[in-house]
């Protein structure tokens, strides 16, 4: 059964009509129509979904869009980080170093190592791989990625 919920998502309040169940994913790709975050498995196993709740990176396939209204934490998507024609630091690092090819997962590999800079504004190598293990890609473009996290945590410090 539907019901009204109120979300903050990318600094814009939001009043949404789900069924509590419903994964957050859907709310934000079919209702907000942002398409930064990806449906990859559905299973939190891919981490294409990522998005921001708070500080910390979730996975918004498996993540009920009740428990994101009751947390009353914003969420963060990659449109919330910049635009097309004013990237932020870390879509800009990616850019450039040329960090995606099919780009997929890009958006849940931004968001991840947008939580891990703000948790630690000066990851070593083995800090961003850790924290980017749960995010998949088939490109393999991983050395591309460290470099672009570690491009923006200098252009941030």
């Amino acid at each position: 059964m539907a019901s009204n919920l109120r979300i903050t998502v990318n600094g814009a309040e939001h009043e949404v009509t789900a069924a509590p169940d419903t994964p957050l994913l859907y709310v934000l790709r079919n209702e907000l129509e942002l398409d930064g975050p990806k449906f990859g498995c559905g299973l939190s196993q891919c981490g294409a979904c990522t998005v921001l709740l708070g500080n910390n990176a979730i996975r918004s396939c498996i993540t009920p869009v009740s428990s994101v209204a009751q947390s009353n934490q914003p969420v963060t998507t990659l449109e919330g980080l910049g635009t097309v024609a004013k990237p932020g630091a870390l879509q800009q690092a990616f850019i450039d170093e040329q960090a995606g090819q099919c780009a997929y997962c890009m958006s849940g590999m931004i968001m991840t190592s947008a939580a891990l800079l703000k948790q630690n504004p000066h990851p070593s190598d083995d800090e961003i791989k850790t924290a980017l293990a749960g995010n998949l890609c088939r490109c393999g473009s991983h050395l591309r990625i460290i470099r672009a996290v570690k491009r923006a945590a200098s252009a941030l410090a």
